[in-house]
């Protein structure tokens, strides 16, 4: 065969056809990947005159999608689902670490004339900001390595989710025109999340700060333009400078669990009439707040009072987990919020083929969680909660082992 640099020999038919398989393959790949560039060139080429149009300069365009390609890495990020899903007690553990503590208490008294200053402005508790620093970077730690016009454009020419990540690509543009960074040291998540406060683009358009009067935003390196981004960030959902963010409380024996969803709000009184307690048995405190009980780890685990400033923390992140974990530091900063509640010694995450089952099995018993993909949304906890209330369980709509066995037996 001339052009391939083989040379045939009798007996050697089948190493020569293997040989010509693997270069077909090569150059197999080596054409479909040509072609995806040329795709995502053609696709950059428009978006580049939609970014001319929306008042992008041309020198920010040249210099923002120099060398651009997508990124498979990003791709495969975007597309992982984790085997196994956190237990409440493993992620306060992770989240919630001594040495997180310890680290905390010294960076609020490192930093103390900066956050008095911050709170007087956005009316944000120190403690709450050095929670969410801690979280989201480990106080600055890991901002991510990914460069986010390349990860952002990556995600903005893939199907999944185009329409979501382009917006946010046209709003990285726009910071980069703004001069507040360059292209270089735009660094973030592989979602595009950027900074110590890991705001995605369109939070830095519509809420960053700058703190220390420089004429630039720099989430990335200036503290002062950190912490009054993220207090205006939250300030402005919302955040209420004169409440905690909730607290551990105790249920009375024939607690209503139809009560324990966010949906439900009481003020602290008629909660109090119900029979809700501090969680050392105390008097719940005689304040005009409204708050939801939240059961991150169903009936047998703890309970939480959350108030108004846990939902604004869910609106940074729309998890309770982090919600919970966000608080709860926050408090142990100040030498407060040691849980009563303890770990029992049967905690264990459900893996994605647990959940999948447990979606299936309600499927077929008639609580419909639409197509079983392994996440236990509001949908699934929705229809489990349904299925308790139908068999006589805790309505408490927590997926846990349990109720992966209990749903196996009935479905036969």
């Amino acid at each position: 065969m001339v052009g391939y640099g083989f040379t045939v020999r009798r007996g050697q038919g089948p190493v020569l056809s293997a040989c010509l398989l693997a270069a077909g393959m090569l150059l197999g790949a080596a054409s479909s990947t040509e072609a995806q560039q040329q795709d995502f060139d053609a696709w950059l080429s428009a978006l580049k005159t939609e970014a001319r149009d929306r008042g992008i300069s041309q020198s920010t365009l040249d210099t923002a999608f120099q060398d651009a390609a997508p990124v498979p890495r990003v791709l495969e990020l975007d597309r992982r689902q984790p085997e196994f899903s956190q237990t409440f007690w493993t992620y306060l553990g992770r989240a919630v670490s001594d040495t997180r503590i310890a680290r905390g208490k010294k960076l609020l008294q490192k930093h103390a004339g900066l956050f008095a200053e911050v709170e007087r402005k956005y009316g944000v508790q120190p403690r709450f900001l050095v929670s969410f620093w801690g979280l989201e970077t480990n106080f600055g730690d890991y901002t991510g390595g990914f460069p986010v016009i390349s990860a952002l454009a990556t995600l903005a020419h893939d199907e999944r989710r185009a329409k979501f990540f382009r917006a946010e690509l046209f709003h990285a543009l726009t910071i980069l025109d703004a001069g507040h960074i360059l292209p270089a040291k735009m660094s973030g998540s592989w979602a595009g999340a950027m900074g110590q406060p890991q705001f995605m683009p369109s939070t830095f358009t519509g809420y960053a700060t700058d703190g220390d009067g420089d004429g630039r935003i720099d989430i990335w390196g200036s503290l002062p333009d950190v912490f009054h981004s993220a207090a205006n960030y939250l300030s402005s959902v919302g955040w209420k400078g004169d409440e905690t963010w909730g607290r551990e409380v105790r249920l009375p024996a024939d607690f209503d669990l139809e009560l324990a969803q966010l949906s439900v709000r009481k003020d602290i009184a008629e909660w109090q009439a119900i029979g809700v307690r501090r969680a050392n048995g105390r008097d719940l405190p005689a304040a005009d707040i409204a708050g939801s009980i939240v059961l991150p780890a169903g009936a047998k685990g703890p309970a939480f009072l959350v108030y108004q400033n846990f939902r604004s923390t869910m609106i940074w992140n729309r998890s309770i987990l982090y919600a919970l974990a966000v608080g709860h530091l926050a408090d142990r900063f100040v030498d407060r919020g040691r849980l009563v509640a303890t770990q029992p010694a049967d905690d264990r995450p459900l893996s994605r083929a647990d959940v999948i089952a447990l979606q299936r099995d309600l499927n077929r018993l008639g609580f419909d969680v639409g197509k079983p993909d392994g996440v236990a949304g509001p949908m699934t906890r929705g229809a489990l909660r349904a299925y308790q209330r139908a068999r006589g369980l805790p309505p408490d709509g927590y997926p846990s082992a349990e109720m992966v066995e209990i749903l196996a037996a009935d479905r036969g």
